[in-house]
Order: structure tokens, then C-alpha cells, then sequence
């Protein structure tokens, strides 16, 4: 039998395990490849076993095999939350909703059943439907750190960033060993920039086994940016102990070691990590009428470094954003010594010729960066270089990214792969 040995479960023994045991085993079974793979094959032996087995496969990532069996198992609250996640995982969101329906009058925790609805109508895009979950629970405020995570990744998906960090916040304060709440409160303080904070919760998110392989890659990129180079290699080397062929950890490995003879402008990156920093301030730092902060809320623009990219004309055409609302905007802007539509000056002329040279449309063009889902080294390097769209990238050239603090060929090859699939490319010196 295959067991975690901490946990003592039995997947294929008798009785069968409580939601909680599984949960345990799953996390057991997936944080050694060594470990999966032996329970691969203890599955193959045990096909007869339709719910066992259906469970066992939706745990290795194999859901459609699991949706398979578990189809042919007994009712009961085990087998329709894994059909559930299983047809999650394949974007089956309403089949998935439905089975969860079914765990609930087998008797699953009800509050289980709801976080797991709300999850589902996130990953569908349906944010009102997830919200009007959360409200049903609300009694769950403060008391629950499964509620306040899943608060906190609504609220993330929906661009309401400072609301997910304090959801995140009360998540870990409620339960210091949510590994996932401590990754995703780490992770969005990494993203604006508050790199100790980010660091301190990436290392509790990692304290408890198994290995948080995506927390230690993160930590990793951290140490590399400080030059703690050796700290860098120890989370790297952990990841590798129990996932050897793990292809990004390897990558990273190589990119720490390249980085440790690396030489660059200190000054230079210290004033264009400033610049950077500066350009993230949110606008909600600022003092504005209440008319300016909706008009500029309305127009998604959060910013200092999104109003560069918007004109006078831009923003006097929207309603009932008028010359008051400008004089305030261009006063804060001054003070930082910026001004409207600066970023759009200095890019017209090079856009232009890219987009006739790769022959890509506007629309392309404007994508967010984010649709190239790069490593987190890479979107690093693109923040302090404010690029913002895939228009603003292909307007850089090779030397431009390699001459970022720690972005190495790796993070280079990745960049131009991606670029590759929409037909762009880096500009190129003539």
C-alpha cells in the first residue's frame, strides 16, 4: 500500500479515507516525483477499485481517466467532490458545479461545498455568481481562513488588489499554516514591490511540509535579486531533491549560477529600480475629489505610471471628468516630475514602425504582457522597465532586457518564445 506516513493513509485499504486524509495524501503523494510515481503504479493495480483508483488518478493530474472511473463508483460525497475537481481541471465548470450540488446531499461540509463553488465560478470568469457564494457565508467572516482566502482571490481576479492582500492577511492570521493563503499574500507583495514583507511570508509558506516548489522558485528570484546567491541555490537545490526533473527549477539553477559572475551598473539599477517604484504608485495614494477618483477608477487607471500613457484629450472625453479633475491629475504628476501622455511620445514613432514590420494588428499590440504568463524573473525585469503591453516589449531589443538586473538568456529565450506565438519579435539594431 501506498500511505502517507505522517498521515497514515491508506487509499486502498479498508475503511476508506476521511476528506481530510485524502487532502493529506494528496499533498504527500505530489511533493516527490519519487512519490508519485510509486503511486501511479499502486493505482494500476488496484483498477478494480473504481472510486479508489478514480480518486488516485485525479490526484497525479490524470482527470480525464478519473472522470472514467469515478463515473462507475457508489455515490457518495468521495466520489463526486473528485468528479468535481477533475472536471475543474478540464473546464467542465458547470458539470463541476452540478457534482458539487450532489457532495452536498451526500453530506459534505456545507462550508467546504461553498468555498469550492466559489473557486469554481472564479476559474469560470463569473465573479458575481462567486460573490453572491461568499454572501451566503458571511457568517464565516473572521472566523474562517478558507472564506477569507477565497475572498481574497476573487478580489485578486478582479483587480481589487488591495482588498485580496487584506483578505490574504486575515487568512494567515486566522491560520499560520495556510500554505496557500501565505503564497498568495507573499506573491502579491512581491508584485508591488515590498520585497521583505514578500520574502518573510514566501519563508512561512515553506516551513511546513511538503515543499511549496512555487514559494521556493519565488524566494529564489528574491535571494538572486538581493545577491544572496547562496540562499538562492539552497531553495533551488530543495526543489531539485524532491522533483530532479523539475525543468523551471533546473533553468533557475543555471541562471543562479551565471548571475554570481554577472557585473552591472549598481547606480544605474538603484535609479531605474526608483523610477520603477515611483511609476507603481497607486493613485489612491493621493489626495483627489471624489469625482477624479471614479472617473479615474472607471477608465482603469490606477497608476501613476497608466496616466503616462493617456492623453489630455483622452481623459477630457470621458464624462464628467472636466478641467478641475485635469489640474489635479497634472499637479500630482508634476510633483513626481511626469507628465500626461509622456510614455506615448517616446513610443508613437517606434510602435508604429514594429507593428508595419511584424505586420501584427493594433489589437495584438495592446495586449497586456501578462497574456505571455512569463516566470516571475522575467516579469520583474518587464515592471522595471514600465512595459506594460506587448506593443511596449517588442520596442525593446535583446541588450535592453539583458541589461536588466538579473534577467539572464533563460528569462531572454522564454520572452522571445513567447512573442514568437503571436508572430512579434525583439527590435533589432540595424
Amino acid at each position: 500500500m501506498v500511505s502517507a506516513a505522517e498521515a497514515q493513509v491508506h487509499l486502498f485499504g479498508e475503511p476508506f479515507p476521511s476528506l481530510d486524509g485524502l487532502n493529506k495524501l494528496c499533498l504527500y503523494v505530489n511533493s516527490s516525483e519519487l512519490r508519485k510515481q510509486k503511486f501511479a503504479e499502486q493505482i494500476e493495480k488496484n483498477m478494480g477499485n473504481a472510486l479508489a483508483a478514480g480518486v488516485g488518478l485525479e490526484m497525479i493530474g490524470e482527470p480525464t481517466r478519473a472522470m472514467e472511473l469515478l463515473a462507475k463508483a457508489p455515490d457518495g460525497k468521495e466520489k463526486y467532490l473528485y468528479l468535481a475537481y477533475a472536471q475543474r481541471t478540464m473546464g467542465q465548470y458547470d458539470q463541476a458545479l452540478s457534482c458539487f450540488e450532489k457532495a452536498a446531499k451526500q453530506h459534505a461540509d456545507s462550508l467546504l461545498i461553498a468555498m469550492e463553488k466559489v473557486a469554481t465560478f472564479r476559474m469560470a470568469g463569473r465573479f458575481d455568481e462567486a460573490a453572491a457564494e461568499l454572501q451566503t457565508c458571511s457568517n464565516y467572516e473572521k472566523v474562517s481562513a478558507e472564506f477569507h482566502y477565497q475572498r481574497g482571490r476573487l478580489a485578486n481576479a478582479q483587480g481589487q488588489y488591495e482588498a485580496a492582500i487584506a483578505d490574504f492577511q486575515i487568512a494567515v492570521e486566522l491560520d499560520p499554516h495556510h500554505s496557500e493563503a501565505l503564497f498568495q499574500l507573499a506573491y502579491a507583495l512581491d508584485l508591488r514591490g515590498e520585497e521583505e514583507a514578500a520574502i518573510d511570508y514566501y519563508r512561512q509558506a515553506v516551513k511546513s511540509p511538503p515543499i511549496h516548489v512555487n514559494a521556493l522558485l519565488n524566494l529564489a528570484v528574491l535571494y538572486e535579486d538581493r545577491e544572496e546567491y547562496d540562499r538562492a541555490g539552497i531553495c533551488v537545490d530543495i526543489v531539485l531533491a524532491s522533483h530532479p526533473n523539475h525543468a523551471k527549477a533546473r533553468l533557475f539553477l543555471k541562471d543562479i549560477d551565471s548571475a554570481r559572475t554577472m557585473v552591472y551598473d549598481e547606480e544605474k539599477a538603484k535609479r531605474q529600480d526608483r523610477h520603477a517604484k515611483i511609476l507603481e504608485i497607486p493613485l489612491t495614494d493621493f489626495e483627489l475629489s471624489v469625482r477624479s477618483r471614479n472617473c479615474l477608477k472607471k477608465m482603469n487607471l490606477n497608476t501613476l505610471g497608466d496616466l503616462l500613457r493617456i492623453t489630455e484629450a483622452e481623459l477630457l472625453s470621458y464624462k464628467n471628468f472636466g478641467e478641475t479633475s485635469l489640474l489635479e491629475i497634472k499637479r500630482i504628476l508634476d510633483m513626481k516630475g511626469l507628465r500626461l501622455g509622456m510614455a506615448l511620445e517616446t513610443a508613437a514613432g517606434c510602435l508604429s514602425a514594429q507593428a508595419f514590420a511584424s505586420s501584427a494588428s493594433e489589437e495584438v499590440l495592446n495586449k497586456s504582457v501578462d497574456e505571455l504568463e512569463l516566470n516571475v524573473r522575467s516579469r520583474r525585469c518587464l515592471t522595471r522597465l514600465n512595459v506594460r503591453t506587448l506593443g511596449e516589449l517588442i520596442m525593446r531589443t535583446e541588450a535592453e532586457l539583458l541589461g536588466c538586473k538579473n534577467f539572464g538568456v533563460t528569462s531572454l529565450n522564454e520572452i522571445k518564445e513567447r512573442l514568437n506565438q503571436f508572430g512579434l519579435s525583439l527590435r533589432k539594431l540595424e
